[in-house]
């Protein structure tokens, strides 16, 4: 349905991601390589959904959204710019510290992260992309599943880890936790 990986056996930094032909779309994750294959219809159509619920709800506020292909660089303690070894491109970028963003994209942990599953990808948003998003601290990961037309919210407890989702189905309404008065109708996310 969605993006497609598949990982490769090659490890890589952010100085050799810069270094990729242009159109090469992978993303690094603790070095590893993974290759991505362009979103299907219905991912892109709920990406598309997703951007306009969130633009709309920020226009003239200081957070923005950011829609993939858009970089996030994760930066581990101690490691330069050219030593980062995991860049990975969000279905939606979520990113309110605006010191954060530059010319390549964000430097650093989103407030909010949108991943939109498919069958290809689903072990690496719901696992890999989920443990990796609570390391870095991203307050609030949903994780949107077209399919069972679903949304899973994780937050980022006291403790500084995701409890257990909040799961949001097509009668409902997410609650933007990071915003104090948004709510989505997650009927709109998934008109296709």
């Amino acid at each position: 349905m969605g993006e497609a990986f598949k990982r490769i056996e090659k490890r890589m930094t952010y100085k050799d991601y810069l270094n990729l032909p242009e159109g090469e779309r992978v993303e690094i994750i603790d070095g590893y390589v993974y290759n991505m294959v362009a979103p299907s219809r219905i991912h892109q159509e709920v990406s598309m959904n997703l951007s306009r619920i969130f633009s709309m709800y920020l226009l003239g506020k200081e957070c923005k959204v950011y829609a993939a292909p858009f970089d996030v660089r994760l930066i581990k303690e101690g490691l330069s710019e050219d030593e980062v070894d995991t860049v990975v491109q969000p279905d939606l970028s979520i990113i309110c510290d605006k010191t954060k963003l530059d010319e390549r994209g964000c430097k650093g942990a989103p407030e909010m992260i949108i991943e939109i599953v498919s069958p290809s990808s689903a072990s690496i948003d719901y696992i890999k992309k989920l443990n990796l998003y609570e390391k870095f601290k991203v307050k609030e990961y949903w994780i949107v599943n077209p399919i069972e037309k679903i949304v899973m919210v994780f937050l980022l407890n006291n403790n500084g880890e995701y409890g257990k989702p909040k799961i949001y189905g097509e009668g409902d309404k997410a609650k933007v936790e990071i915003f104090e008065d948004f709510y989505v109708d997650v009927k709109e996310i998934f008109l296709f």
